[in-house]
C-alpha cells in the first residue's frame, strides 16, 4: 500500500511540474507579462469542447520543448470568464492567441495537429 501511495504522490509532482508552463489567465498575470515583453499564448479552452481536449496534450508538450519554454501560456475558461473572452474578441473555444513584445502576432482557431501548433508558436519568439 505504501508503494502504491509513494507512487502516486511521485505522479502528482510529476504532473504538477509538467504544468508549470500553463497558468489560469488573470488580467494581472496578463498585464505583467505583457510589460516584460515575454512571449505569451492565450488560450481560450472549454472543457466540453473535443477541439481544446485534443489541443490539451499537443500543447502541454510543446510548451515543455526548450524551443518554446520561453512561451508563457494564460489559459482563459471560456464559460467562466465571458468578460475576457469578450475582451480579446473571441467567439468560439479553441481559440489560440500569441503575443510577441507586448503586442499580438497572430491567433487560431481549432488547431490541433502537432506541427501546426509549433508553426503557430513560434510566431511568439
Amino acid at each position: 500500500m505504501i508503494p502504491f501511495l509513494r507512487s502516486l504522490i511521485l505522479l502528482g509532482l510529476l504532473t504538477g511540474t509538467a504544468a508549470a508552463s500553463e497558468e489560469a489567465f488573470t488580467q494581472t498575470a496578463f498585464d505583467r507579462l505583457q510589460q516584460q515583453g515575454a512571449p505569451i499564448l492565450v488560450w481560450i479552452h472549454a472543457d466540453w469542447c473535443p477541439t481544446c481536449r485534443a489541443q490539451e496534450p499537443v500543447l502541454k508538450e510543446l510548451l515543455e520543448q526548450e524551443e518554446f519554454k520561453p512561451i508563457r501560456a494564460l489559459r482563459v475558461d471560456f464559460d467562466r470568464q465571458k468578460e475576457i473572452v469578450k475582451a480579446f474578441k473571441v467567439l468560439k473555444q479553441s481559440t489560440l492567441i500569441v503575443f510577441k513584445g507586448g503586442k499580438e502576432v497572430d491567433r487560431n482557431l481549432g488547431v490541433t495537429r502537432e506541427q501546426d501548433i509549433a508553426d503557430f508558436l513560434r510566431k511568439a519568439l
